[in-house]
């Protein structure tokens, strides 16, 4: 057990100093059960408690603590500075190279803070309010990574949480028009499971090459046969690629309960997906061609009724209807990938 323990630590530690994507942890002082909750369901990533209080948080939800009982300690860990003058950030630099250093200004400014992100330090802002935290997360166009959310009132921090932990982003999707669809037999298909509800319009961006991909629509779709699987996207086989969180990409195959997917609207709006469970089964496939500024791009699809892609407008279409002509939502990039991850480099793909 203490091996464990080591280990998630040393996980969340190595998480904590190297994930870019901004964390948000709430204060939560005096001890307030309701505030705790509140934390917990909208999303925050740790919350700080008094002496003696860390294992009260850990009986209401799995999630990092800061106490002098707590996953990290204060003073062993984290250290709190009150910063009074420009004299103390080059203390708190330092300080922020081996701890975690929350920061309170006497008089909340930000001129402290874009000081001391010019020298690199890494701190956290500790804020009462949205407008304080999103100008901690904006400053210098890049902000801090953390914050620490201070109020007592539980309407204005569910409000908080609510925008600062939205998982909405944009990707920029074309129109491609289809220019053949061809049988190809029996092939390994990926059907992946989320946690999340899907609706018309949204699906998961599934291609044969990393650079271009296709919206496939998820199975929300009422059908006299088969009950509607909001939560399901019939992807496509073994080798195809996806897109996930970071701008990068992964094979479909290589996802496993757990990890992250983005789930995808025919407007480009993607929001985070955990996936549930992959069910990889033999099934008939189909080769659909399309084009898209007058380059060829392909994916493969199982050959059945219920798979569809997703027309400009958002409504799904049946890939046993697609014809040449029709138009179907994909995204489309410029460059290469190497091992996920987007490279200015000429990788062609066929």
């Amino acid at each position: 057990m203490k091996l464990l323990k080591y280990l998630d630590e040393q996980r969340f530690d190595r998480n904590f100093k190297d994930n870019k994507m901004r964390k948000i942890w709430v204060k939560v002082d005096p001890w307030d059960k309701k505030i705790v909750t509140t934390a917990l369901e909208g999303g925050a990533d740790g919350i700080m408690v008094p002496k003696g209080f860390s294992e009260k948080v850990k009986q209401l939800g799995r999630i990092q603590t800061i106490s002098e009982d707590g996953d990290l300690k204060i003073g062993k860990d984290v250290v709190v500075f009150t910063i009074k003058s420009g004299e103390d950030e080059d203390e708190i630099v330092k300080l922020s190279q081996d701890k975690k250093v929350i920061l309170k200004c006497t008089d909340w400014t930000v001129i402290p803070l874009e000081n001391l992100i010019a020298k690199g330090a890494d701190v956290i802002a500790e804020v009462e309010n949205l407008m304080d935290a999103e100008t901690a997360f904006g400053i210098l166009e890049k902000g801090v990574n953390q914050i620490l959310f201070h109020t007592s009132n539980v309407v204005e921090l569910k409000n908080a949480l609510s925008v600062l932990c939205s998982d909405e982003e944009t990707t920029s999707l074309q129109e491609a028009e289809i220019s053949d669809i061809i049988p190809l037999g029996m092939g390994d298909r990926v059907c992946v499971d989320t946690c999340t509800s899907m609706t018309i319009g949204e699906g998961m961006l599934v291609g044969n090459s990393s650079s271009a991909l296709f919206l496939v629509h998820s199975e929300s779709i009422s059908n006299p046969y088969v009950a509607p699987r909001p939560f399901r996207v019939n992807a496509g086989p073994v080798h195809a690629y996806t897109r996930v969180p970071g701008g990068k990409t992964r094979y479909l195959s290589e996802l496993a309960a757990g990890d992250q997917i983005l789930v995808t609207d025919f407007k480009g709006r993607t929001t985070v997906g955990i996936v549930g469970r992959l069910k990889i089964e033999k099934r008939p496939l189909m080769l659909v061609k399309a084009v898209v500024d007058g380059t060829d791009i392909t994916t493969i699809l199982q050959n059945a009724e219920t798979i569809r892609l997703t027309a400009p407008d958002g409504n799904p279409v049946s890939v046993v209807t697609l014809k040449p002509g029709d138009r179907v939502m994909v995204a489309v990039e410029a460059g290469g990938r190497h091992f996920g991850h987007k490279i200015d480099e000429t990788i062609t793909e066929k």
